[in-house]
């Protein structure tokens, strides 16, 4: 798969407009998810750990209880890409069927 490059800061602003409740926090898409229990949070994750290994892209994250917290860069391209967004829609659309 051909990797895609680092975004310019005009396409990650309007790359954000389109993520609500994303923010960009040391230069990585960052997002915190809430769910009813552990049970939800972590079918989200494995959900997402499957989307994530189909695009060759892993999220940083961490997990406490109902709590998970996501940080999304491409390491290889030096920031954000297009696939942190991808992977971003991606959660957004998987959180929002669990609610």
């Amino acid at each position: 798969m051909k990797r895609p490059t680092k975004l310019s800061d005009e396409e990650i602003v309007e790359a954000l407009s389109r993520r609500d409740d994303w923010t960009r926090v040391d230069g990585k898409l960052f997002r915190e998810f809430i769910f009813e229990d552990f049970n939800e949070a972590f079918g989200f994750m494995t959900r997402c750990a499957l989307i994530a290994e189909s695009l060759e892209h892993h999220p940083e994250w961490f997990n406490v209880y109902n709590r998970v917290e996501v940080k999304l860069t491409t390491h290889d391209a030096g920031g954000l890409t297009e696939l942190d967004f991808t992977l971003a829609e991606a959660m957004d659309n998987i959180a929002a069927r669990q609610s």
